[in-house]
């Protein structure tokens, strides 16, 4: 069981960082009495495998259960668990403008400014920031930046890969609704109207060798290969983990199959790249 707890200024991240522990396959508790992390981890670590990494994200309202979250750091390791401890802050004038920005008070200026409660809870979180295995001042971290550095720290090469779906679709069954980029390839001969090809798909070895032989098919592949290539470092430079590619056909059984397949096959060759395949029409006639 891997344990980490995410703390720091208001402000400085932690939601960001929540939602990219989330991404990386963390089983993320926001907001936690420090007294349940304990049980909380016990309760994970009981699951039989289900969840093995625990992210525990606390903020200053949790102290009105307790002052001494240190001491339920130290519990966890003792028990065995050794937490790793993120402190994300910001210098004061970057969390004023983030505070501005949303129009939202900060949780320990009372009746007081902004500034006064940005001053008291980094005295309070002093001790916890000196504890921490990894400090992070976000001021000049864009979004994506900031994930970045958690990846480095929190990931695995696994968890860190584009996941990428590619789904073979017939027009006539209409476009699917979750795909991030829709390609066409009607432009090539239909194997339909072959009467030994017709009643086959585009898994069978006769139709995929007519469908990539035809003029076009396999320059199709290798341009489009090629500019998905860019587009996948670009979606990991930009923290999205999730890319669904649709190929359409007339009817989604012989031509998309086939070229789904082999593109599938070109993608899964890619560092940094998932691939798993589906066909979403196949059967359907």
């Amino acid at each position: 069981m891997e344990v980490a707890v995410v703390t720091g200024l208001s402000g400085a991240g932690r939601s960001t960082a929540a939602k990219c522990l989330e991404d990386l396959g963390w089983f993320v508790v926001d907001n936690l009495p420090p007294e349940l992390i304990a049980t909380m981890v016990e309760l994970g670590a009981q699951a039989r495998g289900a969840i093995t990494r625990v992210a525990v994200v606390m903020d200053v309202r949790s102290r009105a259960f307790t002052e001494d979250l240190a001491a339920i750091i130290k519990d966890l390791d003792a028990r065995g668990y050794k937490p790793r401890v993120l402190f994300l802050e910001a210098t004061d004038d970057v969390l004023i403008r983030r505070f501005e920005a949303v129009r939202r008070g900060h949780p320990m200026q009372g009746d007081g400014r902004l500034q006064d409660g940005i001053e008291a809870e980094r005295i309070l979180l002093t001790p916890l920031k000196q504890e921490a295995d990894l400090v992070l001042d976000t001021s000049a971290l864009s979004i994506h930046q900031l994930r970045a550095k958690i990846e480095d720290s929190f990931g695995t090469e696994a968890a860190s890969r584009t996941r990428v779906t590619v789904l073979s679709f017939g027009y006539k069954y209409g476009l699917p609704m979750d795909a991030d980029l829709v390609m066409d390839v009607r432009f090539l001969p239909n194997p339909f109207w072959i009467p030994e090809l017709r009643e086959q798909t585009g898994l069978d070895g006769e139709v995929r060798n007519y469908v990539l032989s035809q003029e076009g098919a396999d320059e199709f592949l290798d341009r489009y290969h090629e500019l998905l290539r860019l587009i996948g470092a670009g979606y990991r430079r930009e923290g999205k983990r999730y890319l669904t590619l649709a190929i359409g056909c007339t009817g989604g059984k012989h031509r998309s199959v086939a070229l789904s397949e082999e593109l599938a096959a070109r993608l899964a060759s890619e560092d940094g790249m998932a691939v798993k395949v589906v066909h979403r029409d196949l059967g359907r006639e």
